[in-house]
């Protein structure tokens, strides 16, 4: 006599598990692969000029070409063309174009590639007690303490009244000098003790050490910052007038290195938020074929002030891009179809969201962070206190990503950026809803975020990777 075999029970809990514990031994050896590739993009990429420029060496490898010159040619655009489009060197839109036209909407992946850091001021070159100095303004939140004593490197570029680029990088090379900002030692430093860790280091107390060296003019006023002038000026080209139209920004030396006796995580500056923009840009390039909506990826600037100005999210510039997008594949322009095909989009927000701490649980909520190697990090809503500043993705759009997600594989978890009222912060999400797109923010959980060095899992950035290469190439049933 046979036994009637019982179904097993659903299980109705959810446990969000340790990734590792899960992933199989084909996504564990490209995930090896994947962060390889992000990790000497990343060592490059050390401000949001050079993560331009790689990305665009990158993208014309993959056969991408500059979506301008279809603009100039009048040339349409057809399912399975790849192209980009820049924005003053700064901000980048790449494209698949799709088999459904542009009011059907398009699938976007945007991060963005500037970092927190400190630049230099436009009249920074100055003298005092031995020592030439360069003042300097930071960029972004940071906590101003962590970069005093470390080796940092000077990036940039200076530009020429007849419109002369000239590209410096100083300090990653083992054969080059590093720069740093000095602290006050511990025997001295009574009074810096009694201040908050927000005051301990002032603003203007960042100045960067440039050299000490006085030039060898017996009647020259000035010698160590002339000393300076004269070294940039042999091997540059450049005099003091010439930091007027300078983008000169001081970030951390070094390369990223692979943290842990396991190799299992990523040490570097800037994963806030080229860890995201490369997993999208990345995501992109491996796209086989016409998707079936176009397929997006922005790699944005001045998000970490805001996304003001002409590169920023704040601005036209998307709006633009896309109304150039929508004339190069349909028969005519409307605008009443821009603003159809914008409304009809789905966004991904690929933007990095913080790891539960261990060193600092008081500030999380536990089981609505994200943790370490767990997945991507889905984050419905981001703001601060009552969710001022989000945009706060709908449960319907939580559901097809959980779908999308699901069905290809992808390890993903869900987090907030700490308790209520503890805190907050914002992303490009809400400046891509007013278009009344789907958008959620999607990324790389961090430890130490807005540090020099800040701290990520491999595991967590294969999966954002596979993630966005899921969203950009799937449909929408």
């Amino acid at each position: 006599m046979k036994t009637k075999k019982t179904k097993k029970p659903q299980d109705l809990s959810y446990v969000n598990k340790n990734g590792y514990e899960k992933i199989s031994p084909a996504d564990l050896k490209r995930s090896e692969e994947i962060n390889k590739l992000y990790m000497d993009y990343i060592g490059k990429a050390k401000t949001e000029r050079e993560a331009h420029d790689e990305a665009v060496l990158l993208l014309e490898a993959a056969g991408f070409r500059d979506m301008r010159g279809h603009e100039k040619s009048g040339v349409k655009l057809v399912p399975g063309d790849k192209v980009y489009r820049s924005s003053e060197g700064k901000t980048l839109m790449a494209l698949v174009i799709g088999k459904k036209p542009f009011e059907a909407g398009m699938h976007i992946v945007g991060g963005h590639t500037d970092s927190p850091r400190i630049d230099i001021k436009q009249n920074p070159l100055y003298e005092s007690g031995g020592l030439a100095l360069l003042d300097t303004h930071y960029y972004g939140g940071i906590k101003k303490y962590q970069w005093v004593t470390i080796p940092l490197a000077l990036h940039g570029v200076f530009v020429k009244p007849d419109g002369r680029k000239i590209t410096i990088s100083i300090g990653e090379d083992p054969s080059d000098p590093v720069f740093c900002i000095t602290d006050l030692l511990p025997h001295l430093a009574a009074d810096q003790y009694k201040k908050t860790i927000g005051e301990a280091i002032p603003g203007e107390g960042l100045d960067v050490v440039a050299g000490s060296i006085p030039v060898a003019e017996k009647d020259r006023k000035e010698k160590f910052k002339y000393n300076v002038l004269k070294l940039l000026h042999a091997k540059y080209g450049v005099t003091e007038a010439d930091f007027l139209s300078a983008e000169l920004e001081i970030v951390p030396a070094g390369k990223p290195r692979e943290v842990g006796f396991d190799r299992s995580m990523v040490l570097a500056y800037g994963h806030d938020d080229r860890v995201c923009a490369y997993a999208g840009l990345k995501a992109l390039l491996d796209l086989n074929g016409a998707p079936e909506y176009t397929s997006c990826v922005l790699l944005c600037d001045k998000e970490e002030i805001g996304s003001v100005g002409a590169t920023g999210m704040a601005s036209n510039l998307f709006e633009n891009a896309a109304s150039e997008l929508l004339n190069l594949t349909s028969e005519s322009y409307s605008e009443l179809t821009l603003k159809r095909g914008l409304h009809n989009s789905w966004m991904l927000s690929a933007d990095v969201n913080a790891l539960f701490d261990p060193m600092f649980p008081s500030v999380s909520e536990k089981k609505n962070s994200a943790h370490l190697n767990h997945g991507v990090c889905v984050t419905k809503y981001t703001g601060s206190r009552g969710k001022s500043g989000s945009s706060d993705a709908s449960a319907e759009f939580m559901a097809h990503i959980r779908r999308i997600f699901d069905r290809n594989g992808v390890l993903w978890q869900t987090g907030e950026l700490g308790k209520v009222d503890q805190g907050g912060g914002g992303t490009i999400a809400y400046l891509m809803a007013r278009y009344g797109m789907q958008v959620v923010d999607c990324g790389v959980g961090l430890f130490s975020m807005h540090a020099p060095m800040e701290l990520a899992g491999k595991l967590d950035i294969y999966m954002a990777y596979k993630g966005y290469l899921a969203f950009l190439k799937d449909g929408r049933k």
